[in-house]
């Protein structure tokens, strides 16, 4: 249902800890101008208490606070929540969002398996309302710009590409009970953390057709992996490779993709601006100035961010449409990243649309593995 334009959204909060203190708190006040914060969740009462405060300050939201989910829904009747707990929280918590009439903007990953997403899709279909993933990378002008170059053939043909997330954590950020674990995350850094790198390189090459695949524990003794690779074919006949890794001291984040006629190039860390993309011609292009001006970031300067995708899903419900980052188009993404498993733990090519119920693959990431299922032995090749 589309919303009043002279209405300001209510929207909710679901989690208060760093990433909706940090990235969606100051989201919702870039835009208060639209939507007004009226509740928060979270089952730390000083936790809630500090970010009731901190949402407070400058006179910006007077939050009600609420210890669960349920509550929260029955007494605020919020137009959109936004979640962001542990990953296992995920499905439970949106699909009763959902029911209850609201829309959702859920943190990454939505849910933990294709049968969970799809449990959400049903919710959607009962409801009216839509679940969106934070994939904001996908969001911001660079990104918007490279991919209307790439879709109007601008770039010439897309023929390889390279998608790299490689960062680095250490024993203690494992040593949080719900993390390595398939369970209560999903998955190692192919599903929490390249997965937005990953998620931004569909969104530039469109539909993937097959994905082979490779996955260790090098360091950590986790349920999941550590590192994970990927090579990849394209409807579009274009062919790259995928890196994931949690064991790299130099930390980046990097798309290529080589075209006919350019080369693209993103490289960041945890964000992207206009001067994070740069554009190279082919040997036969760089005589023509007129083409490659066509090239150039454009001269606003958007961030990637929380905001620039909320700033979409307040424009979708205004509009009554489906959000960006959401339905048949984020499934893509969880798809590929089930696949990638798959392909690394089966040891042969995975293809788009083989993981369907009944596959091992569509109930669980680690699809009962007996090396990589809970409870296998998780030795690692060194010890962190």
């Amino acid at each position: 249902m589309a919303a009043a334009a002279t209405t300001r959204i209510r929207a909710a909060v679901v989690g208060t800890g760093a990433i909706v203190t940090g990235s969606h708190l100051p989201a919702l006040r870039d835009h208060a101008d639209r939507v007004e914060l009226v509740a928060a969740v979270d089952v730390a009462a000083d936790r809630l208490d500090a970010f009731r405060a901190t949402a407070a300050e400058g006179g910006a939201f007077d939050v009600t606070g609420y210890p669960d989910v349920a509550a929260m829904l029955a007494a605020e009747r919020p137009d959109l929540v936004l979640i962001g707990t542990p990953p296992s929280l995920h499905r439970e918590q949106t699909v009763a969002v959902l029911r209850s009439g609201a829309w959702v903007l859920c943190e990454k990953p939505l849910c933990l398996t294709l049968a969970e997403y799809d449990e959400i899709a049903a919710a959607e279909e009962d409801s009216g309302g839509y679940a969106s993933v934070v994939f904001q990378h996908r969001y911001g002008s660079g990104a918007v710009h490279a991919r209307e170059l790439l879709d109007e053939g601008a770039l010439g043909r897309p023929l390889v590409a390279h998608c790299q997330t490689t960062w680095h954590r250490d024993a203690a950020y494992y040593a949080v009970p719900w993390r390595g674990r398939w369970e209560t995350e999903g998955g190692g850094p192919s599903m929490g953390h390249g997965i937005h790198q990953m998620d931004l390189l569909l969104h530039l090459l469109g539909d993937w057709t097959e994905v082979r695949g490779m996955a260790g524990r090098l360091v950590h003794a986790v349920e999941s992996e550590d590192v994970s690779t990927a090579l990849v074919r394209f409807a579009s006949g274009a062919m790259a490779t995928v890196v994931n890794s949690v064991l790299s001291p130099d930390e980046v984040s990097r798309i290529r993709i080589d075209c006919a006629d350019a080369t693209v190039e993103l490289t960041h860390l945890y964000g992207h601006r206009n001067d994070d993309w740069v554009y190279t011609p082919a040997p036969h292009v760089r005589d023509e100035p007129a083409r490659q001006r066509r090239w150039r970031t454009p001269a606003a300067d958007l961030p990637s961010s929380h905001g620039a995708q909320l700033s979409g899903l307040l424009d979708a419900m205004r509009d009554g449409v489906r959000p960006p980052g959401s339905g048949p188009d984020a499934r893509r993404t969880l798809e590929f990243i089930a696949a990638l498993y798959k392909a690394a733990f089966t040891g042969r090519p995975v293809y788009a649309g083989e993981i369907t119920p009944g596959d091992p693959y569509y109930d669980a990431m680690h699809g009962n593995h007996p090396e990589w299922a809970p409870g296998a032995a998780h030795a690692t090749t060194k010890e962190s």
